[in-house]
């Protein structure tokens, strides 16, 4: 790769990565090492608030945000987001503010500060299929993920509201099977893709999410997937921690593994399973890997 060809990003990692979802940290910095993708992190980086506080103080929420995207202009490249809902926020703010004088005159007197509206923000998703690009990808690959089937969840935060994110297609985005066919998996189509698994209402009310994610693993399972693979570690704990009790409500059983995008692309990257937090997962993805050769 020559020089002018390193890529180099701004981190901002949120609070679940540097907390229940370390796994997603772990293999994200462990993969973009391997592709030789640079990420430093933000410094003095906070919560963004993710999706409760807009709902309290649009205010507050929207200075949270100004104020990590300040604090990204310390560092060179544009800033990489991995969850979901920090992504969401990150944008969200930019566009609210790009859209209103008054708010964001409001903002930058609470943070002392002006917002930069202009700089990138990015999914890691957008990272792999775009900067890198698809062909690099595909020749980073050691092990190719053949014979693995997987249901992509993009959830309902990743590509919408229309005019916020700009990843993809709202209705019909193929981001994530474009990044996982590079690295040689099969993937499955399946009804409930876009739907939401209840996201933060699994504390305040589960009843609704294992309503909600019981009618996402049913849907996966059906479409023959093996895996579901997920870009949100509120989506992840759903699916993923609240698997075996979901099974029990049901009385069915799935034992269904929910992985990260950087586990499955770190995976075929020829990480191995200590780079990728994979024994963080509470449905074992051991029997599946093995089965399918690719441990």
């Amino acid at each position: 790769m020559t020089p002018k060809n390193i890529l180099k990003y701004a981190y901002y990692p949120g609070c679940s990565l540097h907390a229940s979802a370390g796994e997603y940290d772990l293999s994200t910095r462990e993969l973009f090492k391997k592709l030789n993708i640079g990420l430093t992190e933000v410094p003095d980086w906070f919560c963004c608030g993710a999706t409760p506080a807009h709902n309290v103080d649009e205010l507050l929420s929207l200075s949270l945000c100004a104020k990590n995207l300040e604090l990204a202009e310390q560092v060179d490249g544009d800033l990489a987001v991995a969850c979901a809902a920090c992504f969401s926020r990150l944008k969200t703010t930019q566009h609210v503010l790009g859209e209103s004088d008054v708010k964001r005159k409001q903002v930058e007197k609470a943070i002392d500060a002006p917002v930069p509206l202009n700089g990138n923000v990015k999914h890691l998703l957008d990272i792999l299929a775009r900067d890198l690009g698809l062909e690099r990808l595909e020749q980073a690959v050691t092990k190719p993920l053949a014979g693995l089937k997987v249901a992509c969840y993009y959830g309902c935060l990743l590509t919408r509201p229309n005019d916020v994110p700009n990843l993809d297609c709202v209705e019909a985005p193929t981001i994530m099977e474009d990044v996982l066919k590079a690295v040689g998996a099969e993937t499955v189509a399946w009804s409930h893709r876009l739907e939401c698994c209840g996201a933060n209402f699994t504390l305040s009310r589960p009843g609704v999410v294992v309503q909600l994610s019981h009618a996402i693993l049913d849907s996966a399972k059906s479409a023959g997937a093996d895996c579901i693979m997920v870009a949100c570690p509120l989506c992840h704990g759903n699916l993923d921690i609240r698997q075996k009790e979901i099974e029990g409500v049901y009385s069915t059983q799935y034992a269904m593994p929910v992985f990260y995008i950087t586990q499955l692309v770190g995976l075929a990257a020829g990480l191995g399973a200590d780079k990728l937090g994979l024994d963080a997962l509470i449905v074992n993805p051991m029997p599946l890997l093995k089965q399918k050769q690719l441990l």
